[in-house]
Protein backbone atom coordinates (compact mmCIF):
# COMPACT_ATOMS: atom_id res chain seq x y z
CA UNK A 1 0.00 0.00 0.00
CA UNK A 2 1.11 3.45 -0.74
CA UNK A 3 0.97 5.97 1.87
CA UNK A 4 1.86 9.59 1.90
CA UNK A 5 4.55 9.93 4.13
CA UNK A 6 4.42 13.04 6.24
CA UNK A 7 7.11 13.65 9.30
CA UNK A 8 5.26 11.96 11.78
CA UNK A 9 2.10 10.62 12.55
CA UNK A 10 -1.14 11.13 10.12
CA UNK A 11 -3.28 10.59 13.34
CA UNK A 12 -5.56 13.24 15.04
CA UNK A 13 -3.02 12.71 17.65
CA UNK A 14 -0.28 14.13 15.85
CA UNK A 15 -0.59 17.94 16.39
CA UNK A 16 2.85 19.29 16.35
CA UNK A 17 4.09 17.64 12.51
CA UNK A 18 6.67 20.04 10.50
CA UNK A 19 5.51 19.97 6.73
CA UNK A 20 8.50 21.41 5.22
CA UNK A 21 11.70 21.69 6.99
CA UNK A 22 13.23 25.11 8.54
CA UNK A 23 16.21 26.12 7.82
CA UNK A 24 17.09 25.84 3.78
CA UNK A 25 17.03 21.78 4.88
CA UNK A 26 14.09 20.72 2.59
CA UNK A 27 14.55 19.86 -1.08
CA UNK A 28 12.58 21.20 -4.31
CA UNK A 29 9.68 18.90 -4.91
CA UNK A 30 9.41 17.12 -8.64
CA UNK A 31 6.53 19.69 -9.76
CA UNK A 32 8.03 21.80 -12.12
CA UNK A 33 8.40 25.38 -12.30
CA UNK A 34 7.03 26.83 -8.55
CA UNK A 35 5.24 30.31 -8.85
CA UNK A 36 6.71 33.00 -6.86
CA UNK A 37 4.95 36.11 -7.00
CA UNK A 38 8.05 38.32 -4.75
CA UNK A 39 11.50 37.97 -3.99
CA UNK A 40 11.70 39.76 -0.76
CA UNK A 41 13.43 37.49 1.86
CA UNK A 42 10.94 37.17 4.82
CA UNK A 43 11.68 35.59 8.25
CA UNK A 44 9.14 34.68 11.04
CA UNK A 45 7.03 31.83 12.29
CA UNK A 46 3.67 30.05 11.17
CA UNK A 47 1.33 27.79 12.44
CA UNK A 48 -1.43 25.84 10.65
CA UNK A 49 -3.22 22.64 11.67
CA UNK A 50 -6.46 20.91 10.27
CA UNK A 51 -7.37 18.22 7.77
CA UNK A 52 -5.44 15.28 6.83
CA UNK A 53 -6.97 15.00 3.39
CA UNK A 54 -5.29 18.77 2.75
CA UNK A 55 -1.99 17.32 4.17
CA UNK A 56 -0.10 16.16 1.08
CA UNK A 57 -1.28 19.67 -1.28
CA UNK A 58 0.06 21.76 2.16
CA UNK A 59 3.40 19.83 2.17
CA UNK A 60 4.27 19.96 -1.28
CA UNK A 61 3.61 23.45 -1.56
CA UNK A 62 5.76 23.79 1.78
CA UNK A 63 8.36 22.11 0.34
CA UNK A 64 9.42 24.40 -1.88
CA UNK A 65 8.50 27.61 -0.13
CA UNK A 66 10.69 26.55 2.70
CA UNK A 67 13.74 26.16 -0.13
CA UNK A 68 12.91 29.65 -1.24
CA UNK A 69 12.45 31.11 2.27
CA UNK A 70 14.45 29.41 4.72
CA UNK A 71 14.20 32.00 7.32
CA UNK A 72 10.47 31.21 7.62
CA UNK A 73 9.34 28.35 10.02
CA UNK A 74 5.88 26.61 9.26
CA UNK A 75 4.56 24.11 11.15
CA UNK A 76 1.22 22.23 9.99
CA UNK A 77 -0.66 19.54 12.19
CA UNK A 78 -2.69 17.34 10.96
CA UNK A 79 -5.43 16.30 14.50
CA UNK A 80 -8.23 16.76 11.27
CA UNK A 81 -10.61 19.11 10.03
CA UNK A 82 -12.50 19.31 13.83
CA UNK A 83 -9.45 19.63 15.47
CA UNK A 84 -7.81 22.18 13.73
CA UNK A 85 -10.81 24.15 14.09
CA UNK A 86 -10.41 23.93 17.95
CA UNK A 87 -6.98 25.32 17.75
CA UNK A 88 -7.49 28.04 14.92
CA UNK A 89 -10.59 29.11 17.55
CA UNK A 90 -8.24 29.39 20.31
CA UNK A 91 -5.94 31.36 18.71
CA UNK A 92 -3.01 28.71 18.37
CA UNK A 93 -2.67 28.69 14.70
CA UNK A 94 -2.71 31.40 11.93
CA UNK A 95 -4.55 29.22 9.42
CA UNK A 96 -6.50 26.11 9.71
CA UNK A 97 -6.80 23.27 6.85
CA UNK A 98 -10.41 21.74 6.35
CA UNK A 99 -11.95 18.84 3.90
CA UNK A 100 -15.25 20.51 4.38
CA UNK A 101 -16.82 24.12 5.39
CA UNK A 102 -16.49 26.05 8.60
CA UNK A 103 -19.78 24.94 10.59
CA UNK A 104 -21.95 27.87 12.24
CA UNK A 105 -21.12 26.48 16.16
CA UNK A 106 -17.13 27.20 14.91
CA UNK A 107 -18.01 30.86 13.27
CA UNK A 108 -19.52 31.32 16.11
CA UNK A 109 -17.31 30.54 18.64
CA UNK A 110 -14.55 32.48 15.75
CA UNK A 111 -17.00 35.43 16.18
CA UNK A 112 -17.13 35.26 20.27
CA UNK A 113 -13.01 35.45 20.31
CA UNK A 114 -13.35 38.18 18.33
CA UNK A 115 -11.14 35.90 15.59
CA UNK A 116 -12.02 37.27 12.18
CA UNK A 117 -10.77 34.96 9.22
CA UNK A 118 -11.04 34.47 5.03
CA UNK A 119 -11.75 31.28 3.41
CA UNK A 120 -9.28 30.21 0.17
CA UNK A 121 -9.98 27.19 -1.98
CA UNK A 122 -6.91 25.27 -2.76
CA UNK A 123 -8.14 22.11 -4.40
CA UNK A 124 -11.25 19.55 -5.74
CA UNK A 125 -11.47 16.70 -4.27
CA UNK A 126 -13.93 13.29 -4.95
CA UNK A 127 -14.47 11.34 -2.05
CA UNK A 128 -14.25 7.90 -3.29
CA UNK A 129 -16.05 5.24 -1.92
CA UNK A 130 -13.89 1.87 -2.95
CA UNK A 131 -14.40 -1.74 -2.12
CA UNK A 132 -11.93 -4.60 -1.79
CA UNK A 133 -10.04 -5.17 -5.81
CA UNK A 134 -11.57 -8.83 -5.67
CA UNK A 135 -15.32 -7.77 -5.53
CA UNK A 136 -17.01 -8.47 -8.46
CA UNK A 137 -20.38 -7.68 -7.67
CA UNK A 138 -20.15 -4.17 -6.16
CA UNK A 139 -19.93 -1.84 -9.78
CA UNK A 140 -22.21 1.30 -8.50
CA UNK A 141 -24.13 1.99 -5.84
CA UNK A 142 -26.71 4.93 -4.73
CA UNK A 143 -27.02 7.60 -2.30
CA UNK A 144 -29.56 5.41 -0.31
CA UNK A 145 -27.58 2.20 -0.91
CA UNK A 146 -24.94 4.06 0.77
CA UNK A 147 -26.99 5.00 3.68
CA UNK A 148 -28.36 1.76 4.17
CA UNK A 149 -24.66 0.65 4.76
CA UNK A 150 -23.51 3.23 7.10
CA UNK A 151 -26.87 3.81 8.93
CA UNK A 152 -26.38 -0.07 9.94
CA UNK A 153 -29.56 -0.55 8.21
CA UNK A 154 -27.85 -3.43 6.17
CA UNK A 155 -25.91 -6.18 7.53
CA UNK A 156 -25.38 -7.92 4.29
CA UNK A 157 -24.49 -7.06 0.91
CA UNK A 158 -27.67 -8.85 0.25
CA UNK A 159 -30.06 -6.41 2.26
CA UNK A 160 -28.26 -3.72 0.15
CA UNK A 161 -29.17 -5.45 -2.84
CA UNK A 162 -31.20 -8.88 -3.77
CA UNK A 163 -28.68 -9.64 -6.45
CA UNK A 164 -25.91 -8.94 -4.08
CA UNK A 165 -24.52 -12.30 -2.37
CA UNK A 166 -25.84 -13.25 1.38
CA UNK A 167 -22.24 -11.87 2.51
CA UNK A 168 -21.83 -9.62 6.24
CA UNK A 169 -20.38 -6.26 5.05
CA UNK A 170 -17.42 -4.64 6.46
CA UNK A 171 -17.89 -0.95 6.47
CA UNK A 172 -14.83 1.77 7.07
CA UNK A 173 -14.68 4.84 7.51
CA UNK A 174 -12.83 8.10 9.14
CA UNK A 175 -13.88 8.89 12.63
CA UNK A 176 -15.40 12.44 13.97
CA UNK A 177 -12.19 14.18 13.92
CA UNK A 178 -11.91 14.31 10.06
CA UNK A 179 -13.79 16.41 7.73
CA UNK A 180 -14.38 13.33 5.03
CA UNK A 181 -16.32 12.00 8.32
CA UNK A 182 -18.57 15.27 8.53
CA UNK A 183 -18.56 15.80 4.81
CA UNK A 184 -20.28 12.43 4.24
CA UNK A 185 -22.64 11.97 6.99
CA UNK A 186 -24.23 15.30 5.62
CA UNK A 187 -24.08 14.09 2.43
CA UNK A 188 -25.58 10.67 2.61
CA UNK A 189 -26.86 10.53 6.32
CA UNK A 190 -28.62 13.93 6.99
CA UNK A 191 -25.60 14.67 9.41
CA UNK A 192 -26.04 11.11 11.47
CA UNK A 193 -23.58 9.70 12.88
CA UNK A 194 -22.10 6.70 11.01
CA UNK A 195 -21.96 3.24 11.85
CA UNK A 196 -18.90 1.22 11.13
CA UNK A 197 -15.42 0.83 12.40
CA UNK A 198 -13.82 4.33 12.56
CA UNK A 199 -9.85 5.49 12.33
CA UNK A 200 -8.21 8.47 12.71
CA UNK A 201 -5.94 7.22 9.70
CA UNK A 202 -7.16 7.05 6.57
CA UNK A 203 -3.86 4.56 5.72
CA UNK A 204 -5.36 2.47 8.17
CA UNK A 205 -8.53 2.18 6.19
CA UNK A 206 -7.12 1.81 2.95
CA UNK A 207 -5.20 -1.06 4.30
CA UNK A 208 -8.32 -2.62 6.09
CA UNK A 209 -10.17 -2.40 2.27
CA UNK A 210 -7.24 -4.02 1.03
CA UNK A 211 -7.31 -7.06 3.31
CA UNK A 212 -11.13 -7.43 3.56
CA UNK A 213 -13.21 -9.09 0.71
CA UNK A 214 -16.16 -8.39 1.54
CA UNK A 215 -15.12 -4.54 2.67
CA UNK A 216 -16.08 -1.10 1.86
CA UNK A 217 -14.68 2.44 2.92
CA UNK A 218 -14.46 5.73 1.57
CA UNK A 219 -11.47 8.68 1.80
CA UNK A 220 -10.00 11.41 -0.42
CA UNK A 221 -9.17 11.09 -3.97
CA UNK A 222 -5.71 11.06 -4.05
CA UNK A 223 -5.90 7.97 -1.71
CA UNK A 224 -7.45 6.12 -4.14
CA UNK A 225 -5.14 6.98 -6.99
CA UNK A 226 -2.27 6.23 -5.03
CA UNK A 227 -3.74 3.04 -4.65
CA UNK A 228 -5.86 2.13 -7.19
CA UNK A 229 -4.06 -1.45 -8.19
CA UNK A 230 -5.27 -2.95 -4.99
CA UNK A 231 -8.54 -1.05 -4.70
CA UNK A 232 -11.90 -0.67 -6.58
CA UNK A 233 -13.42 2.60 -6.49
CA UNK A 234 -17.44 2.35 -6.57
CA UNK A 235 -19.29 4.35 -9.24
CA UNK A 236 -21.77 6.47 -7.53
CA UNK A 237 -25.24 6.96 -8.68
CA UNK A 238 -26.63 10.87 -7.86
CA UNK A 239 -30.05 12.70 -7.89
CA UNK A 240 -30.01 12.74 -11.86
CA UNK A 241 -30.02 8.69 -11.56
CA UNK A 242 -26.69 8.21 -13.70
CA UNK A 243 -23.87 6.11 -12.20
CA UNK A 244 -20.57 8.39 -12.31
CA UNK A 245 -16.95 7.30 -11.51
CA UNK A 246 -14.14 9.15 -9.56
CA UNK A 247 -12.38 10.59 -12.64
CA UNK A 248 -10.48 13.91 -12.76
CA UNK A 249 -12.80 15.37 -15.28
CA UNK A 250 -16.06 14.49 -13.30
CA UNK A 251 -14.33 15.98 -9.76
CA UNK A 252 -13.71 19.09 -11.62
CA UNK A 253 -17.13 19.56 -13.05
CA UNK A 254 -19.17 18.83 -10.06
CA UNK A 255 -20.71 15.71 -11.69
CA UNK A 256 -19.55 13.30 -9.24
CA UNK A 257 -21.99 13.20 -6.83
CA UNK A 258 -19.36 13.31 -4.00
CA UNK A 259 -17.13 16.17 -5.09
CA UNK A 260 -16.07 18.66 -2.62
CA UNK A 261 -13.37 21.63 -2.46
CA UNK A 262 -10.61 21.62 0.13
CA UNK A 263 -9.85 24.73 2.18
CA UNK A 264 -7.41 26.76 4.19
CA UNK A 265 -8.69 28.93 6.16
CA UNK A 266 -6.63 32.36 6.80
CA UNK A 267 -6.73 34.51 10.58
CA UNK A 268 -6.68 37.91 8.76
CA UNK A 269 -4.92 39.55 11.55
CA UNK A 270 -1.67 37.15 10.84
CA UNK A 271 -2.55 38.39 7.08
CA UNK A 272 -2.07 41.44 8.33
CA UNK A 273 0.35 41.45 10.75
CA UNK A 274 2.65 38.91 9.59
CA UNK A 275 4.72 39.38 6.60
CA UNK A 276 5.78 35.65 6.53
CA UNK A 277 2.20 34.38 6.85
CA UNK A 278 0.99 36.61 4.01
CA UNK A 279 4.25 35.68 1.81
CA UNK A 280 2.94 31.80 2.64
CA UNK A 281 0.06 32.33 1.51
CA UNK A 282 0.88 33.90 -1.51
CA UNK A 283 2.88 31.35 -2.46
CA UNK A 284 0.18 28.43 -2.05
CA UNK A 285 -2.29 30.41 -3.64
CA UNK A 286 0.39 30.62 -6.95
CA UNK A 287 1.24 26.76 -6.47
CA UNK A 288 -1.78 25.10 -5.51
CA UNK A 289 -2.60 24.12 -8.99
CA UNK A 290 0.52 21.97 -9.33
CA UNK A 291 0.34 20.90 -5.88
CA UNK A 292 -3.03 19.53 -5.82
CA UNK A 293 -1.71 18.00 -8.91
CA UNK A 294 1.46 16.25 -7.28
CA UNK A 295 -0.65 15.17 -4.25
CA UNK A 296 -3.61 13.64 -6.46
CA UNK A 297 -5.91 15.67 -6.16
CA UNK A 298 -7.66 17.86 -9.17
CA UNK A 299 -7.14 21.31 -9.36
CA UNK A 300 -9.63 24.34 -9.42
CA UNK A 301 -10.09 26.27 -12.76
CA UNK A 302 -7.91 29.06 -13.27
CA UNK A 303 -10.60 32.02 -12.63
CA UNK A 304 -10.58 30.43 -9.10
CA UNK A 305 -7.32 31.05 -7.81
CA UNK A 306 -7.11 34.42 -9.82
CA UNK A 307 -10.26 35.83 -7.27
CA UNK A 308 -8.00 34.00 -4.01
CA UNK A 309 -5.19 36.17 -5.21
CA UNK A 310 -7.68 39.16 -5.55
CA UNK A 311 -8.92 38.34 -1.73
CA UNK A 312 -5.65 37.92 -0.51
CA UNK A 313 -4.00 41.49 -1.69
CA UNK A 314 -6.29 43.07 0.13
CA UNK A 315 -4.32 42.33 2.74
CA UNK A 316 -1.19 43.92 1.41
CA UNK A 317 0.58 46.58 2.98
Amino acid sequence: MKKWQLIGSTTALSSALLLGACGGAAEKSGSGDTKSSDDKKLSGEVKGDGSSTVAPVMEKINEDFSAEQPDVSVSIGVSGTGGGFEKFIAGETDFSNASRDIKDEEKEKLKKEKIDYTEFKVAQDGLTVAVNKDNDFVEELSMDELAKIYSGKAKTWKDVNSKFPDKKIKAFSPDQSHGTYDFFSEEVLDEKDLQSEKNADTNVIVKSVQDNKDSIGFFGYNFYQENKDSLKAVKIKGDKGKAVEPTDESVNDGSYPLSRPLFVYAKNKSLEDNDAFYGFMEYVIDNSADAAKDAGYVPLKDEEYKKDKETLEKFKK
